[in-house]
């Protein structure tokens, strides 16, 4: 059985609100967010990523190969949520927006010098496994601190400057010789140059001589995770094709759960527990490749220890080409917690 000594409430929680097109402060989190990614549920609307190592109203997108923008999107982070200005994408007046928070240090941080860039910032929770650098390239092969302790399993990567691409993915299970694209539907494929063809270790992780990862004189985002027993886990899973699908044991009852195919091109899905709160199997998927409104009909059950295929779309379950999917899973309660109490599924 899982057992961990926090809450995962603390570490990653998830907040809907009603845009009003003025000041919209959010409460009710938590925590004070370090990262916050907000969607507009119901209209076609970018993804729109915040942290507090770059400051209120700086957001990068995932489904679009842009640079850094300004908003008065999330204009401060706050002790139990965040505080939201007037930008449609972030705050349109009736329209329904989901935003997922995690919680590093609470702070914008300081630099670590434990690689051979040193990062302008970076932002780290070791107890749950999250941290957030930034940093300016070089344009040769080199080392970024992540203050985690232990190597993460997972590195998104997102150039701030010039940039023509989207955010790049190292996934341990897909190993550091290819990545993904969050910008995209396609699938994994061979970019050493990109992480170096290196995995992480337990205080850097690597960057090759790509410009969406590490061109000269340019400027960078990176978020890091290491897995976390009872609160966070990432793997791979093949699809069977049925609508009794396979079974991927977390130990913790998910809040999200993100899944991409990595062998073929299809969307990104993530699914959470606070869109749909009917009973399972959760539907309404958001697509962080698309600017698409959500949809419903990708269903997975959210069990008291992981999590269950049930459809047979392309995106979550195709048994053809050996069907191959990365997930990252986040908890709503550990399978126990730290008061004793089990988790309930469904």
């Amino acid at each position: 059985m899982a057992y961990i000594t926090f809450q995962p409430k603390n570490y990653f929680n998830t907040l809907l609100y009603d845009g009003n097109g003025s000041t919209n402060a959010r409460t009710g989190l938590g925590f004070e967010p370090d990262w916050i990614w907000i969607k507009n549920n119901t209209n076609d609307h970018d993804h729109y990523l915040f942290d507090q190592v770059r400051g209120a109203t700086k957001y990068v997108r995932t489904n679009v190969g842009n640079a850094e923008g300004t908003a008065s999107g999330v204009t401060s982070f706050d002790s139990d949520g965040f505080t939201l200005g007037n930008s449609d994408g972030m705050n349109e007046n009736g329209r329904a927006f989901v935003a997922w928070n995690w919680r590093a240090s609470g702070s914008q941080g300081s630099s670590n010098t434990d690689g051979s860039i040193n990062t302008t910032y970076t932002s780290v929770s070791t107890t749950s496994g999250f941290s957030i650098s930034q940093y300016t390239g070089t344009g040769s092969n080199a080392t970024v601190g992540h203050g985690l302790g232990v190597a993460p399993e997972v590195v998104w990567i997102k150039r701030l400057t010039d940039a023509t691409e989207g955010m790049y993915a190292y996934m341990k299970v897909i190993g550091a010789g290819n990545a993904l694209s969050l910008s995209e539907d396609i699938a994994a494929a061979s970019a050493g140059v990109l992480f170096n063809s290196t995995d992480p270790t337990s205080s850097v992780f690597s960057v090759g001589t790509h410009g969406s990862t590490n061109a000269s004189s340019k400027s960078y985002i990176a978020y890091s995770f290491a897995p976390k027993k009872g609160f966070s886990k990432f793997g791979l899973y093949k699809g069977n094709g049925s609508t009794w699908g396979v079974f991927v044991n977390c130990g913790f009852k998910p809040a999200f759960v993100l899944v991409k195919k990595s062998n073929d091109a299809d969307n990104w899905v993530i699914l959470d527990n606070k869109r749909d709160v009917s009973p399972n199997p959760r539907k309404l998927a958001l697509f962080p490749n698309t600017s698409g409104a959500q949809a419903g009909d990708y269903l997975i059950d959210f069990l008291s220890n992981g999590f269950k295929i049930r459809s047979t779309t392309g995106s979550l379950n195709n048994s053809s080409s050996g069907g191959t999917y990365i997930y990252m899973a986040f908890a709503e309660e550990p399978l126990v917690a730290s008061n004793g109490t089990p988790a309930t599924a469904g």
